[in-house]
């Protein structure tokens, strides 16, 4: 639960200030984007499976009640148990419940944003269960105390050299260069987890109504461990991941693995329907189901910002987004960065605290182009910038009056030739001062808050009006 206001200004400027954690972004989002891009292009119908996947969530968002009744009924019937939760809190006591009730002491997750979003390691590790992340990613943010980076990589704000340094501090190990050998190392001791383990957790990428399977995607084989291997699985699930009829479900994976990692499919995709039935030799013998609402069905209802429970946590908006580029997840404050943490964050959370994350974009619309379910962010932003103004409506709002202030100056000298005209005679002159190799640098406040991460060009000294009479003569405007 957040307990204090997200400055993501703060936060940003932090970020700006690494340039260890920018050049790892900006190798990350080049390589994302290559990768995405040339798994897209050799798809022919790849328009057409958008528009047909976003139709599907449109439909289950809409009726996302009569869904979730069909495949509680689903699960019960092969089965499981269903557990609905209203909030993040009601979701981990939940699952420190059932833990409890079947003397569990170890538990193995995989990754899942939706554990994250409900803080469940925090309630497990504090009701003395002791709960161990399996994803590498997230094994290794979990070992530094830290948040997940992205939703997809979490732990792509580590170098080579930190994890070295890492698993040495934690294991007694020598500091090794060779990845392989660092990936050896957290093999072994994630094995002897997977094999003390009581209780596996995981998340889910879709739920089947039709027939109470859910999905499970990943690269590294640790989800499939964490399902099978202890007595006890745990799937943890945010109520709008429903499909409602299994052969639908081909589309959402087509779509999720090229835009998240560039894959044609994942290594690994788990497809898991109740609890281990007579005559089976592996699974697990308890099959829990949790339905997590934590502010969800509030969005289904607004019109204006429902679609944001349209996605499908491919994080291709992430990768694309120049903002994340320039400032990376923990900007953001929670586990959702990026354009999706923009809008879900502070749906899902108190606005107050989270009014800064909808004006955390450009507006350049690159998310809505990538997304493989067509979620318009623009749009979303748009209404969330709105709600945001209104609530601090007759409030002291120093930065807001300023702004007001500039934009009126700007409106009337704009509108009026004269001083538009003026205006930029005196910024050419004035640019005499600061200007270096026709860039402007070193601007005074307000400016200085722009030259101080980048250059500004250089003013012309001959205005485009200018050159254009120049080039243009006669009342037909014939070119010379």
């Amino acid at each position: 639960m957040i307990t204090e206001r997200i400055d993501f200004k703060k936060n940003s400027v932090e970020a700006l200030g690494n340039p260890k954690l920018k050049k790892a972004l900006v190798n990350f989002t080049d390589r994302s984007r290559a990768s995405r891009q040339k798994a897209v292009s050799g798809v022919s119908e790849w328009e057409e499976l958008r528009s047909e996947a976003r139709g599907i969530k449109e439909e289950v968002i809409k009726n996302l009640d009569s869904y979730l009744l069909e495949l509680e009924k689903s699960v019960t019937r092969l089965g499981g148990k269903v557990h609905w939760a209203k909030n993040a809190e009601e979701a981990s006591a939940i699952v420190v419940d059932i833990a409890r009730k079947n003397n569990v002491k170890n538990v193995v997750k995989s990754k899942s944003m939706a554990t994250e979003e409900i803080e469940l390691n925090r309630h497990l590790i504090s009701n003395g269960i002791n709960t161990v992340e399996t994803d590498l990613g997230e094994y290794i943010v979990q070992l530094c105390d830290d948040h997940p980076f992205h939703i997809i990589t979490p732990a792509i704000h580590k170098t080579k050299e930190d994890i070295s340094k890492l698993f040495s501090e934690k294991f007694d190990v020598p500091e090794y260069e060779d990845p392989q050998k660092l990936t050896n190392i957290a093999r072994k001791e994630l094995r002897e987890k997977f094999l003390s383990a009581d209780m596996g957790i995981s998340g889910v990428n879709f739920a089947v109504a039709e027939t109470g399977t859910i999905a499970i995607v990943e690269n590294e084989g640790n989800a499939r461990l964490a399902t099978t291997f202890p007595d006890i699985h745990v799937a943890i699930m945010g109520i709008e991941k429903i499909v409602p009829k299994l052969k639908q479900l081909s589309i959402f994976l087509s779509l999720l693995a090229r835009s998240a990692t560039g894959q044609k499919s994942s290594t690994y995709v788990s497809l898991i329907t109740g609890p281990r039935r007579e005559g089976e030799s592996d699974g697990p013998q308890q099959f829990h189901l949790v339905f997590v609402d934590n502010g969800r069905s509030d969005i289904a209802k607004s019109e204006e910002t429902r679609e944001s429970l349209y996605c499908i946590r491919c994080g291709a908006c992430i990768n694309i987004c120049p903002v994340y580029r320039q400032v990376g997840g923990h900007s953001y404050g929670l586990v959702y960065s990026g354009p999706i943490g923009a809008i879900i964050t502070p749906q899902l959370n108190d606005p107050q605290k989270t009014a800064d994350l909808p004006f955390a974009s450009s507006l350049c619309g690159a998310c809505r182009d990538v997304c493989p379910v067509k979620i318009d962010f623009p749009h979303v932003l748009l209404s969330l910038r709105q709600k945001v103004v209104e609530e601090t409506k007759g409030r002291a709002n120093l930065q807001g009056l300023m702004e007001k202030i500039a934009f009126q100056v700007w409106s009337f000298v704009f509108s009026k030739p004269f001083y538009y005209s003026l205006t930029g005679r005196m910024m050419v002159f004035l640019q005499y001062f600061y200007q270096k190799d026709n860039e402007l640098r070193g601007l005074p406040y307000p400016f200085s808050k722009w030259t101080k991460e980048k250059n500004f060009p250089a003013f012309s000294r001959k205005p485009f009006r200018k050159r254009w009479k120049e080039q243009y003569h006669g009342k037909n405007g014939i070119m010379r």
